[in-house]
């Protein structure tokens, strides 16, 4: 289940041409302009076209007849953790218009950034505390994400689309650097079984989780576990860090080519309860020195790190 975060441009189908040229399993897009609040409709032509190529590629009957492959993100500009009531009320209604695009163009789930609850910021270069309290802003920004979420689903009832909130690297006032930031939403939304989780390699290590060594990598996931439960996990975002672990520094890097280290994707890549979920890089593009895509530099890196020993696997 390896895949990638490809272009829409000139057509979104052209997305879904490109991951089956590249040989992929599964794709990420965006629907639209993620960096703007209007919205045309869909094109009913693009959207027969799409249509039409995710029944050639049989993806187009997801959970039913085999995994999910195709994958959405949600436009940067919504904040659903927003204090500002008419900002709010705006990131709600952009949300709603990525999850009916999505339901209309057979996209099972939508990942999206919880939000940032614009409160106090913390210093530059302080450390995220991970597995603390969540600070007044937090809980405040957290809560409101909660009644995004809970309005949504209460609007568009009996939508298969699912939304997938990412963890985050924790700079500004983003919140979702915790596991137990996610937690706090599942456990309070009324219908949990319609959230789900996108683990972001890049920006876990960046927030703070230590996944360069195989135990450490394995005590990563067993903490996510107990803190969230596997069965959230969703979809992976997978990308190097070039930022430190801990340094609240959200800059993807090439596999093996920045500071996650290798165990980090393995330990991922070699849990079978995992092997069905969609891996998505969004790492540069563009092709190597070789002339090769990097994509498929990167996925034959994963498939290589898929098969190593504890022994093999450097840091």
């Amino acid at each position: 289940m390896y895949g990638s975060h490809l272009s829409i441009a000139g057509g979104m189908v052209n997305a879904l041409d490109e991951a089956q040229r590249l040989d992929m399993d599964c794709v990420q897009v965006f629907t639209k302009n993620q960096r703007q609040w209007r919205v045309k409709p869909l094109d009913p032509g693009e959207k027969t076209a799409w249509l039409d190529k995710l029944k050639e590629l049989g993806w187009n009957n997801p959970r039913k007849t085999g995994p999910d492959r195709v994958v959405s993100h949600n436009s940067y500009l919504i904040n659903m953790a927003s204090p500002d009531p008419e900002a709010w009320d705006k990131s709600v209604a952009l949300q709603r218009v990525e999850l009916e695009r999505c339901e209309e163009l057979l996209i099972p789930l939508c990942v999206a950034h919880p939000g940032a609850h614009l409160g106090a910021p913390r210093k530059p270069g302080e450390p995220n505390v991970l597995e603390g309290k969540p600070s007044k802003d937090e809980t405040g920004g957290l809560k409101r994400i909660v009644k995004a979420l809970d309005r949504l689903h209460m609007e568009l009832k009996g939508y298969r689309t699912m939304t997938c909130l990412e963890t985050t690297v924790g700079s500004g006032t983003n919140l979702g650097y915790d596991f137990a930031h996610l937690a706090f939403i599942l456990q309070r939304v009324k219908q949990p079984e319609r959230v789900g989780i996108c683990f972001d390699t890049c920006h876990v290590t960046a927030a703070g989780y230590d996944m360069t060594t195989p135990a450490n990598a394995k005590s990563v996931l067993r903490k996510f576990a107990s803190i969230c439960g596997t069965s959230t996990l969703k979809v992976f975002h997978f990308n190097d860090s070039i930022g430190a672990v801990g340094s609240r520094k959200d800059r993807h890097a090439h596999i093996g080519e920045g500071e996650c280290g290798e165990s980090c994707f393995a330990a991922i890549l070699q849990r079978k309860s995992f092997s069905k979920l969609p891996k998505i890089l969004e790492t540069p593009k563009a092709v190597d020195n070789e002339g090769q895509a990097w994509d498929l530099v990167n996925i034959r890196r994963l498939k290589g790190l898929a098969t190593r020993t504890v022994n093999e696997i450097s840091r």
